[in-house]
């Protein structure tokens, strides 16, 4: 083939499938403390500063596996919008919005001895997401959807999100993490997009509020498995202790974790969601998939911070290892 033949096969091959993410992006402020005060009280902590995290937390865990990212969700115009825009920058994710009037909100994130983390979130210029931009992305079959439960909570992003989550062409992946307001979203707007999931993945307690029983017991996961179609992979994410599965169509198996002493859990869970997303996309099976999930959450766990998601030769070196 000649050099101008090549150059019209390239200029017309389909491009990569690619994860496309909806979920908000913000800033946090994790700060590290000796236990939570009490109510009325005060607490000594050590502070690494703001760094993005949210949505972000899930798209660079993504990015440095080496797939095609984008956020098709707001950033705002203040100080904080623009250490968001840099750093999406710096990890080569195509932001598909334009400036969002207002800052980008910011996350508070209480940090434990033993990496546990609690948060306190205000909403910023990412709560309010713009339909027609949305509307507007060019989704093709193979991308994978990121959708997070923050965004079906907030009040005006819930009427936006849902709708288009619940809408999205076949041949496009839609992946569900309902987040820590798992218990906060409306009937009205979870329904619809639980119904158009093909990958729902939540943690132990999040399964609780979903399934309205302890996700420990077969009733409890009867329940939560009940919510999506039977199409739909099932996640629960339990730390330590790995990741139970459901494929789609039936059977199941727990993937087992990495042990590993943690530092901070902030934005682990956003770290597996990445990574299996990421595998997911380059055609891994669905276990294969979860398995690097799992080792780089427990790699994320050992670093401070959301934004702690390993690199592909980072996430290698480990798995090598077993």
């Amino acid at each position: 083939m000649s050099r101008t033949g090549e150059a019209v096969e390239a200029a017309v091959a389909p491009a990569a499938p690619r994860l496309v993410s909806a979920g908000s992006v913000v800033v946090d402020l994790p700060l590290l403390l000796p236990g939570l005060p009490s109510r009325g009280g005060d607490v000594l902590a050590t502070t690494a500063g703001l760094t993005p995290g949210g949505g972000f937390n899930v798209v660079v865990a993504a990015a440095r596996q080496g797939v095609r990212v984008a956020v098709a969700s707001p950033v705002g115009t203040g100080p904080h919008g623009d250490l968001v825009r840099a750093a999406l920058r710096a990890e080569r994710v195509d932001l598909l919005t334009a400036p969002a009037p207002g800052d980008t909100g910011v996350v508070v994130a209480l940090v434990e001895p033993d990496g546990e983390r609690t948060f306190v979130t205000t909403i910023g210029a990412e709560g309010r997401p713009r339909a027609t931009e949305l509307a507007a992305v060019a989704l093709r079959p193979g991308d994978v959807v990121y959708v997070s439960g923050y965004d079906l909570a907030y009040p005006d992003a819930a009427p936006v999100v849902g709708p288009w989550a619940a809408a999205l062409p076949a041949g496009v992946r839609l992946l569900l993490d309902p987040s820590p307001l798992a218990g906060q979203i409306p009937d009205a707007v979870l329904g619809p997009v639980l119904a158009r999931c093909d990958v729902l993945t939540v943690n132990a307690q999040e399964a609780a509020h979903l399934a309205g029983t302890d996700p420990g017991q077969e009733a409890g996961m009867a329940g939560l498995c009940s919510r999506v179609p039977a199409r739909c992979a099932v996640l629960v994410r339990l730390g330590v202790a790995g990741c139970w599965v459901r494929e789609p169509g039936g059977g199941s198996a727990l993937v087992p974790s990495r042990p590993v002493r943690p530092v901070d859990t902030t934005g682990a869970g956003d770290v597996h969601t990445g990574v299996l997303a990421a595998g997911l996309l380059a055609g891994a099976p669905l276990l294969e998939a979860v398995r690097r999930a799992n080792a780089a959450a427990a790699i994320a766990v050992t670093r401070v911070g959301g934004g702690a998601a390993p690199t592909r030769a980072e996430l290698e070196a480990v798995l090598g290892g077993t």
